[in-house]
This record gives structure tokens, C-alpha cells and sequence, in this order.
């Protein structure tokens, strides 16, 4: 008797009512980070108009997010490995809002930025605990689907910080699009009482009871604590001064101390067999950075600035520019599950790479302008989408948190460069170009990072038996590769 296997089910019913529940509540707090980070640079010039701000001066209220977000990515990363992913996100959501709302009453640039650092850590923390809470609730071989979708919701609450900048502003305040931050704050307490756990967390530790501390080498001993405590003072400060005029004229000295300081925790986090991987990594996610936010960061002040555009017209252009990013998210999850988050990635990339220059060719043909922005945003910003999925399958559910709250908000520091690298560029060329000129260096070098792998094959030459691909393995694999680690720590 012939017997004949049951149709498979269609992708969307793997995923039980719990996981697209879990999911949903990510997506919300994603697309509130994304509104709450897009405000600044959709107000910018109404900031320096009000507050007398230069160029620089302005970009460095985009690049001022950045600062802390090492830090913020870091602790409320080791806060999801520890307690639960659910805690982690719930914190980083209440951080940013409370950030966000703070801006609303800055009376001048210094209060601004001091508002900026305190978003910075909320989103960074943010960022982590949603994309590991997601992606360690569905099946494994739809996770590149459940790390796009996430991250499309970033360019949904940017498409809508758009909408009600243009409602708002107008009409009231620019300080009012920021008194709005606290709407997330009722997200997050629904979000605390209705959520359960991360199954994948939920079996790998909660269930054991175990408290994993990826913290541990940095306080092993009195002295080294102490050592690391003047370590995070010195990062802190040197980026501060960095990205802000106080350190004027000492910018080189300043990062290479804050370089330094941040290469040392990487290098203890990883331990013998992952310091290559968590530097790598970090390098890669730099360049990441650096070739997506010129664009994210000053595409409203170039379109009013240099094309003369009207908050119309920048609105609709945004809306191009938010749906191809959406659209490319959606893509690159199909796309990922489909032949790999790594070859994904880097093929996308390399074809977004026609588009760079002729967005910045045009200057009076909004919907032109608008078709090609939004092909460059769904290849080049959109496949980021899969950057959760990439950098988590590196580390097991034990210090998947931490690990990637730290090595992609070190990385995030590209996106304060950015910025302020554009402003600069810009005093010797035009802004288009100063921007098409970042975007496309930094898609070359991702695209060859990326593409032949090079954190991973690097990460095998002080750990040759590292697992491949974390996210790839079925959780039984993974928790005994948990129990082998802990065993032989």
C-alpha cells in the first residue's frame, strides 16, 4: 500500500497563536523606537534655528544616541541573559520614552544631548532584547523571516514619525513631536502583564535555574573590577567629548582612548576562544552602520537644504524612502530562510550599490527621486533586516544578549560617525555627494565582510570547534552545547 506524507502547512501556520503574539508585542515597541529616533532628524533644522546650532554642532544631536548605546546595549543585554528577554524589553522601552519626552523640554543644546544619551541606552537595550525575544520564540528555520519582519518595523514608525511631523510642526511645536514619547510607556506596561517568556530562553535557563552572568570576566577579581569601572568612565567620557565641542582639537587622542577601552571589554567578554569573534564582529557592524546612516541621519536636511524641498515634499519623500526599507525587510526574512542570512546579505548589498549615485543625481523630480530612493533603501537599509539574525546565530542562548547588545551598539558607533563625517565632508563638496560618497565605500567593504564570511572564519581560529550557526540548531542541541560549556568554564 502506497502511503502519501501530509501536505506541508503553509509557513505562517508554523508559527503557533503564542509566537505571532510574542511577536506583535516586539513589533510595536520596534516601531516606537523607530518613530522616537527618527523625531531628531526630521526636526533638526527647526532645532538649530531655535537654538543657534551649527552644522556640526546639530549632526552631533543624531551622533549623541550613539554614545551610550555600548553601554545600554551591553548591561540591558546581560539584564535579558540574566532574568528573561520580557524584563529587558520592557526596561529599554520605558528608558527610551522617558528619553524622549525629556527632549520636549531641553532649553538648550547641552539639556538636548543629555536627553539623546538617555535614548541611546533605552534603544540599544531595545534593540537586543526584542530581536533575541523574537527570534528564540519561532522555529528555527523561520528565523531570518521573524528578524526582517522585526526590524520592518523600524521604517513603519519612521514612515509614521513622518505623518505627524507633518501634522504637528506646522501647526504647533517641534518640541511637541517629542512630548509624544510617552505613549510607548503604556506598550510596555501591557507588554509586562500579557507577555510570556522566550520559549528558547525559557528552556535553555529560565527552566534550569540558572542565572548566567556574562559580566563575570570583568569582575572576577577586585582589581580588575576596578580597572574596568575606570575603563567604562574613560569610553564615556572620550566618546562624550568626541562627539560633542568640548574636545575640540584632542578628537583624535579622545577616540583612540575610547577605542582602546572598548577593545579591552571585547576582548575579556569573548575570553580565549571568542575575543576574535567579538572584534570582528564589531568591525562589521561598523562599516554597517557607516554606510546606512548618512542617509538615515541627514536626507531631511539635504532635501531642505540643498534641494529646496518644502515639509510636503520631504514627507512624501520619507514615504518612499520608509516603504522601501519595509519592503526590503519583508524581502530579505524570505530571502534569508531561503539561501542564508550571510549570502543574503551580501548579494543584496552588492546590488544596491547601482542606486547610491543616481539618488543623489536628482534634484527636481520628486517621484524619480522618490522610485530611486526607495530601491536603494529596500537593497541597502532594508536587508539590515537580517543583521538580528546574522549576528545572533555567532552566540549561544546563554550570552546571545549581552553578546550582541555589546559587539552591535560598539558596531552602532559607526552611525555616529556617520553624521558627523557627512557635515564635515559636506564643507568641501556638496551634501549629496558627501553622502553618496559614505554610503558607497561603506557597502563595499560590508558586502566583502559579509560575503566571504570573514567574522566567522576568524572566530575559528581561536575556536575551532564554534558552532556555526546558534540560531540554525534545534534548542535540544543547543542546550546541550549550554550544559558541555558550563561544564568545562
Amino acid at each position: 500500500m502506497q502511503t502519501t506524507s501530509p501536505p506541508a502547512l503553509p509557513w505562517y501556520r508554523e508559527v503557533s497563536g503564542t509566537q505571532w503574539k510574542s511577536f506583535l508585542a516586539a513589533w510595536i515597541g520596534y516601531v516606537l523606537d523607530g518613530f522616537d529616533f527618527v523625531l531628531i532628524t526630521l526636526v533638526l533644522t527647526e532645532i538649530s534655528d531655535d537654538f543657534g546650532l551649527s552644522t556640526v554642532q546639530a549632526a552631533s544631536l543624531i551622533s549623541g544616541a550613539f554614545i551610550t548605546r555600548w553601554l545600554g546595549g551591553a548591561v540591558l543585554g546581560a539584564v535579558g541573559d540574566r532574568y528573561g528577554r520580557k524584563l529587558s524589553m520592557v526596561l529599554s522601552i520605558l528608558l527610551y520614552s522617558l528619553g524622549t519626552f525629556a527632549c520636549g523640554f531641553a532649553w538648550n543644546y547641552q539639556s538636548l544631548f543629555a536627553a539623546r544619551l538617555a535614548i541611546g541606552m533605552g534603544m540599544a537595550g531595545e534593540y537586543s532584547a526584542s530581536a533575541t525575544y523574537v527570534m528564540e520564540s519561532w522555529p528555527a528555520r523561520l528565523r531570518s523571516r521573524a528578524s526582517g519582519f522585526l526590524i520592518s518595523g523600524f521604517s513603519v514608525g519612521s514612515v509614521l514619525a513622518a505623518q505627524v511631523y507633518n501634522w504637528v510642526v506646522p501647526s504647533l511645536d517641534w518640541r511637541w513631536m517629542f512630548y509624544l514619547g510617552l505613549i510607548p510607556i503604556a506598550v510596555a506596561l501591557w507588554m509586562r502583564r500579557a507577555l510570556p517568556e522566550a520559549e528558547e530562553w525559557t528552556e535553555s535557563v529560565g527552566d534550569k535555574g540558572t542565572r548566567p552572568n556574562p559580566f563575570r570576566p570583568l569582575f572576577m577579581t577586585g582589581g580588575r573590577a576596578a580597572v574596568n569601572t575606570v575603563l567604562v568612565a574613560v569610553a564615556t567620557v572620550s566618546l562624550f567629548l568626541v562627539f560633542t565641542p568640548g574636545g575640540a582639537g584632542m578628537v583624535p587622542v579622545l577616540s583612540v582612548a575610547a577605542g582602546l577601552a572598548l577593545v579591552a571589554f571585547a576582548v575579556q567578554l569573548g575570553g580565549k576562544r571568542g575575543w576574535v569573534l567579538y572584534l570582528s564582529m564589531i568591525v562589521t557592524l561598523f562599516f554597517a552602520f557607516l554606510y546606512s546612516w548618512p542617509i538615515q541621519a541627514l536626507l531631511p536636511t539635504y532635501l531642505k537644504t540643498e534641494l529646496g524641498y518644502t515639509t510636503d515634499q520631504v514627507t512624501d519623500v520619507l514615504y518612499f524612502a520608509g516603504f522601501g526599507t519595509m519592503v526590503g525587510c519583508w524581502t530579505a526574512g524570505f530571502l534569508g530562510d531561503r539561501i542564508g542570512a550571510k549570502k543574503a546579505y551580501a548579494l543584496t548589498l552588492l546590488a544596491s550599490l547601482a542606486f547610491v549615485y543616481p539618488v543623489f543625481a536628482v534634484h527636481d523630480n520628486l517621484l524619480l527621486l522618490g522610485g530611486l530612493l526607495f530601491l536603494l533603501q529596500a537593497t541597502s537599509f532594508g536587508i539590515s533586516g537580517l543583521l538580528p539574525r546574522y549576528i545572533g546565530g555567532h552566540f549561544p542562548t546563554g550570552s546571545r544578549g549581552a553578546a550582541l547588545g555589546f559587539t552591535y551598539n560598539v558596531g552602532a558607533l559607526g552611525g555616529a560617525v556617520a553624521p558627523v563625517l557627512g557635515a564635515h565632508l559636506a564643507s568641501g563638496m556638496d551634501l549629496g555627494q558627501a553622502l553618496a560618497v559614505l554610503t558607497f565605500a561603506g557597502t563595499v567593504i560590508v558586502v566583502l565582510l559579509v560575503g566571504f564570511d570573514v567574522p566567522a572564519r576568524l572566530n575559528r581560529l581561536t575556536d575551532p570547534d564554534a558552532e556555526r550557526d546558534h540560531l540554525a540548531v534545534p534548542l535540544e542541541t543547543e542546550r546541550d552545547t549550554a550544559s558541555r560549556m558550563t561544564a568545562s568554564g
